[in-house]
């Protein structure tokens, strides 16, 4: 059972560690350099980097970008929903989160 835990812990180390340029997000993400631009200038991204061509993008950046790519595939959410969307469910982890702890006392 430990070993379970410590393999779910490395997971998590290694996804924080990965950084994907520009083009590899677009890749794992199915979706254009575009998008993916636009998600940065609304704040929905946040890369390492100054330039599109710098940047660089962690294991949870992945995470978010797909979530935006099927809010805007899937639901068609416009570029301000997709950024209140998850800044929402954002919301919703943290109040989780918090529930879990009060209800651990």
């Amino acid at each position: 059972m430990s070993n379970l835990a410590v393999t779910v812990l490395n997971e998590k180390i290694v996804e924080e560690e990965v950084h994907l340029t520009l083009m590899d997000l677009c890749h794992a993400c199915h979706t254009s350099e575009d998008h993916v631009i636009s998600w940065v200038y609304e704040g929905v991204l946040k890369p390492i980097g100054e330039t599109p061509a710098n940047w660089r993008f962690t294991g949870p950046s992945m995470r978010r970008a797909r979530l935006a790519a099927s809010l805007t595939y899937d639901l068609e959410i416009n570029l301000p929903g997709i950024a209140l969307a998850l800044d929402l469910l954002d919301e919703i982890h943290v109040l989780q989160a918090r529930l879990k702890r009060v209800s651990a006392r």
